[in-house]
């Protein structure tokens, strides 16, 4: 696996740009985000090139899967004009394989995540049936000691009570009232500026395949697990 790092000075940077966040401040100091944002670049191109050997990303690039800094605050009561992080996300190719990888490095708030952040009603319509049809196989794979270990627990916003059509009373419902089903893994500022943080996130992102697989099976085919056109 390549020696590539995330070097403190892109903590440093992103903690000055919180303390002047400000079009101004930003402007002077572009050089030093350009050079900082390379690194994290750098980084991410190395993490599609790992996920390639098992996986295979739509992503091109490290560089096409960075969200820009600038924040868009039109409609948030946070006017501040930068992001204080640098995130990407990598997509799955083809319809076949479903789900998605997020990386996130902020100083005090990095973490990574993976999954389905937000289904359509086709796709959720789906998942559910599916399991209220039959939660083991996924109950299964989500306490499993690898990824409780990677991750914790499946995690995503729920309806309150029930969706439409099932019962409160439904013995899968714990999971059914899932809106989300993601996962996510929290790293120290140590830990990302360490040499084996890339060997880390990919291996993370390795576990969370079982998971994946469960879900692209689900979502391509229909509800007598006969393939979708």
């Amino acid at each position: 696996m390549p020696d590539v790092t995330i070097p403190g000075s892109v903590f440093a940077f992103l903690k000055d740009l919180r303390a002047n966040n400000n079009r101004p401040w930003f402007n002077d100091n572009k050089p030093k985000y350009q050079e900082e944002h390379q690194y994290v670049v750098a980084f991410a191109d190395a993490l599609i090139d790992e996920m390639n050997k098992h996986d295979n990303i739509e992503t091109p690039s490290g560089k096409k899967s960075l969200f820009r800094i600038y924040r868009d605050t039109r409609f948030s009561k946070d006017k501040t004009p930068y992001k204080g992080h640098f995130s990407g996300q990598m997509k799955r190719a083809t319809k076949q394989l479903r789900g998605g990888y997020y990386f996130h490095i902020q100083p005090g708030g990095s973490f990574i995540a993976a999954g389905f952040w937000a289904p359509n009603s086709p796709d959720l319509k789906r998942i559910r049936e599916d399991i209220a049809f039959d939660d083991k196989p996924l109950r299964k794979i989500i306490s499993d000691p690898v990824f409780v270990e990677t991750f914790g627990q499946l995690q995503g916003e729920q309806v309150k009570t029930a969706p439409k059509g099932y019962s409160k009373e439904h013995p899968a419902i714990d999971l059914i009232r899932n809106k989300q089903f993601i996962v996510t893994r929290e790293f120290t500022d140590k830990q990302v500026q360490a040499k084996d943080f890339l060997n880390q996130v990919a291996t993370s992102f390795i576990n969370i395949r079982p998971f994946f697989d469960y879900m692209s099976e689900v979502l391509t085919t229909d509800a007598n697990g006969l393939p979708l056109e």
